[in-house]
């Protein structure tokens, strides 16, 4: 009875095993030429894609390894891009059991690249046919699914080139050092953990998040979220400024439309001209083209030392130029001068204190030029209660407004404030002030002129309006003398409309009378 009973069983285990090796041949092919064109014929007919794999070597036991070279994946409505995927070699994994549940343990790629182009022009045809293309696209995929998913795909020394819609561009290119995915499968959204490498400014990125479902007929609608870090991020690449940056943030959306949210530090934010570091702290909310670079910036709040702004504008690709524009609009409701001034002007202290408000448009253009000679500024400001910190120059305004009241020399001065206002252009290097009000006790001065920032040279002429008379800012006999000349410089209302020029270095500037405009004054 016992003899009857093991024959039963080893009849039985033998079937079985017969059973399970008629599944494992029914789905796992042991010729390598068979799978080569297996893999050819699955991957062509669910991504709707020419596919190329030169050479496939596959081992049986103790394990499942298959060793492919050389295999390229083609938009077959694309000739005139590059493979949308590249890989150099590629080793799969897996055990037997594994196979029969459609299960691969693991795919490691050696030289993977990923080209994602353009959206090819053609209007709403085109649009048509890529909807088209992407619906038969994720059909497909949702059907290789069902065949089979990677528990893990493992990249290293990966490159994601996004091809530019503008021809003669260069394409930017993000170096992948480390990549590692899960549960991949064409139809769902897949974990990933990546390494790499951003170009400009160079600096480490390290992110996690997920991507897909991959929708064939259209890569840059393929969806994708995740978290990042930036670390490291060397400003010095651009002529100017110096700094290493760190940011961190969120995004979601779409590879053609990446939607971020981060922050930034930079603890030694160094503008060149200037030569001063300051903290600089921003957030922001930008919307990225993946496909090629263009950046729209919601909005970014910053600030440093004293000082904060809020910004909105873009960064874009130039027709002709290589390289991106920045350009900003630019609004400082709770700003100090100091703050501004301590970024552009050499002295160690700057050289004036004072409540700041500003709009202006900023134009960055691409280009190697040191930022302060290419950047161009165009608004409006207003810088409340100012003192000078220079002595000789807080001295002056104050004997001006002692001597515009009418008081005497020999009378103690008051310490004042003054009050600016105005309009700037920056360009070239020079700041451009068409209109500047400058408002002391006693005395309001109109002023047009230029300030080069490298040599820190003023160059203005306007008019000065006091409110005593000239006779009244002198004394004894120059006080008698002058008097003839009061009628000369009489202001409608009262007081003295002066024609005088500022000119010479910024920390020692000299005011005198612009002896050329005495005849021909706007009183």
């Amino acid at each position: 009875m016992d003899r009857r009973r093991l024959l039963w069983l080893t009849i039985g285990s033998g079937a079985g095993l017969i059973v399970v090796l008629f599944l494992i041949a029914a789905r796992v092919p042991f010729s390598s030429e068979t799978l080569r064109q297996q893999v050819i014929a699955t991957l062509s007919s669910r991504l709707d894609a020419n596919v190329e794999l030169k050479e496939l070597h596959i081992r049986i036991f103790p394990r499942f390894h298959a060793h492919g070279i050389g295999l390229e994946i083609r938009d077959k409505r694309r000739q005139d891009v590059p493979p949308l995927i590249s890989v150099k070699t590629l080793d799969i994994h897996a055990d037997l059991v594994g196979l029969v549940r459609k299960h691969v343990a693991q795919v490691q790629l050696y030289g993977l690249e990923i080209d994602i182009p353009p959206e090819k022009a053609g209007g709403a045809e085109t649009t048509g046919r890529a909807g088209e293309a992407g619906g038969a696209g994720r059909a497909g995929t949702a059907a290789a699914a069902r065949d089979v998913m990677v528990d893990n795909l493992v990249s290293t020394d990966a490159r994601l080139v996004i091809i530019p819609r503008k021809p003669g561009k260069e394409p930017r290119i993000w170096e992948i050092h480390k990549l590692h995915m899960r549960s991949v499968s064409f139809d769902r959204s897949m974990p990933f953990d990546a390494t790499l490498t951003n170009a400009i400014p160079p600096g480490e990125i390290e992110t996690s998040g997920n991507f897909g479902p991959w929708i064939a007929g259209d890569p840059g609608a393929t969806p994708l979220d995740g978290t990042f870090t930036f670390a490291h991020a060397d400003l010095s690449v651009f002529d100017g400024i110096s700094g290493m940056l760190s940011a961190h943030g969120a995004f979601g959306g779409s590879l053609e439309r990446i939607d971020i949210h981060g922050e930034t530090e930079t603890p030694q934010f160094t503008v060149a001209v200037g030569g001063h570091p300051v903290p600089l702290h921003t957030k922001y909310h930008a919307v990225v083209d993946g496909t090629n670079g263009d950046t729209i910036l919601e909005r970014i709040d910053g600030s440093f030392l004293k000082t904060s702004l809020v910004a909105k504008g873009s960064v874009v690709d130039m027709p002709g130029k290589v390289g991106r524009q920045v350009a900003l609009d630019i609004a400082m409701g709770d700003a100090r001068v100091e703050d501004v001034l301590r970024l552009v002007v050499k002295s160690a202290k700057p050289p004036m204190i004072g409540a700041l408000k500003l709009t202006t448009k900023f134009v960055l253009p691409p280009g190697h030029r040191d930022v302060v000679d290419k950047l161009h500024l165009d608004g409006q400001f207003s810088i409340a209660r100012v003192q000078f910190t220079e002595i000789n120059v807080q001295d002056k305004i104050e004997e001006l407004s002692h001597r515009s009241r009418g008081k005497s020399p020999d009378a103690e001065q008051q310490h004042v404030v003054s009050d600016f206002k105005g309009r700037f252009r920056l360009g070239d290097g020079t700041i451009t002030l068409p209109a500047l009000t400058f408002a002391t006790p006693g005395a309001a001065v109109s002023l047009a002129g230029s300030y080069a920032l490298r040599p820190e040279m003023l160059d203005f002429s306007g008019t000065l309006r006091m409110d005593a008379k000239v006779s009244e800012t002198q004394t004894g006999f120059k006080r008698v003398l002058l008097k003839v000349v009061d009628p000369l410089f009489k202001k409608d209302g009262g007081g003295s409309a002066i024609p005088i020029k500022v000119a010479g270095p910024r920390n020692n500037p000299s005011f005198g009378l612009d002896k050329g405009r005495v005849f021909h004054r706007d009183k």
